[in-house]
């Protein structure tokens, strides 16, 4: 990061100094006011807290380019401006595959080798197979561009409704194509693997020996299959939550979605380091909360990980 603004100085200065010697002394003056502003004439010892305390307190410094949508250049501000939108498009998505994805891998793991089980087996594998950013733009060419149903991209009509309800009414029908795309890319996923999960416990010789002894079927798949299935299962869905966090990069950018998948691949593309390692931290710290989380549910789940 030094590095390359000391670089870009140079390049502006060696335009105005014509003597190398008081360019250098000037390049150097400006090389140590950025160590010293970035803290790395500190030792790492005292560094790497200072760092961690900044990143959980979201103190992330300015960004060199990207602003937010007020002319601000916090970090932090610009991260939090597109938080909300990432929630509303990515998390709800998730939330909703993994719904649809749960109900459907349950039923259809008591029928196996039926119609609908090797349907959802070519669907799941379809739907795995093919680009996000590919059904996106099959969607926009249907019902934006020959249907003329719903918006091509973005968040808000322009120029955007002035009462609150009908803005979130019109920011709810932006969002219907880019949730649409990432529900169809991610629920055939969420289906095979809750199929595979429930069969392999259905199969176990305790939920024979419970069929054996006569309960009803609707008793053995809720008492002894989904309660061994659930901390596998949660631990699928509360990862799925953390890494949506950091938004479908593809999809945001194709429906123009002004999430923090966006954001990174904005900051990719004008070079802003800053708002880039700034993401990277949050979404490191997201998981790693997430992980903790499960060891925690994991605890309340199944008694026998308390040994």
């Amino acid at each position: 990061m030094v590095n390359e603004e000391v670089m870009m100085l140079r390049q502006s200065l060696a335009k105005t100094i014509k003597d190398p010697q008081e360019l250098e002394r000037v390049i150097d003056v400006r090389r140590q006011e950025l160590m010293e502003f970035y803290g790395l004439t500190k030792p790492w010892y005292v560094r790497l807290p200072d760092m961690a305390w900044r990143v959980l307190t979201l103190d992330l410094g300015k960004a060199r380019t990207l602003k937010t949508f007020t002319g601000g250049n916090k970090v932090s501000d610009i991260v939090m401006e597109r938080l909300t939108n990432t929630i509303i498009l990515v998390t709800s998505a998730t939330i909703i595959s993994a719904l649809i994805g749960l109900v459907l891998g349950v039923r259809i793991a008591t029928k196996v080798g039926g119609i609908l089980d090797r349907i959802s087996s070519y669907m799941s594998a379809i739907s795995y197979a093919i680009p996000t950013w590919w059904i996106g733009i099959i969607l926009i060419m249907v019902f934006s561009f020959l249907l003329r149903l719903f918006p091509f991209g973005g968040l808000y009509s322009t120029p955007p409704p002035s009462d609150p309800y009908l803005r979130f009414l019109d920011m709810l029908w932006h969002s219907v194509l880019p949730v649409t795309t990432l529900v169809v890319a991610s629920v055939g996923v969420w289906v095979y693997t809750t199929r595979t999960i429930v069969l392999n416990i259905a199969q176990e010789d305790f939920v024979n020996a419970a069929r054996a002894r006569g309960l009803p079927e609707e008793l053995v798949r809720r008492r002894y299959i989904m309660r061994v299935a659930a901390p596998p299962i949660l631990t699928n869905v509360i990862l799925g939550l953390a890494t949506s966090i950091s938004g479908a990069i593809l999809t945001e950018t194709v429906f123009n979605w002004p999430g923090l998948g966006r954001l990174f691949y904005d900051a990719v593309l004008v070079m802003d380091e800053v708002v880039v390692i700034a993401l990277t931290y949050i979404f490191t710290l997201v998981y790693i909360v997430a992980r903790f989380l499960l060891e925690v549910l994991y605890i309340i789940l199944d008694p026998r990980v308390r040994y």
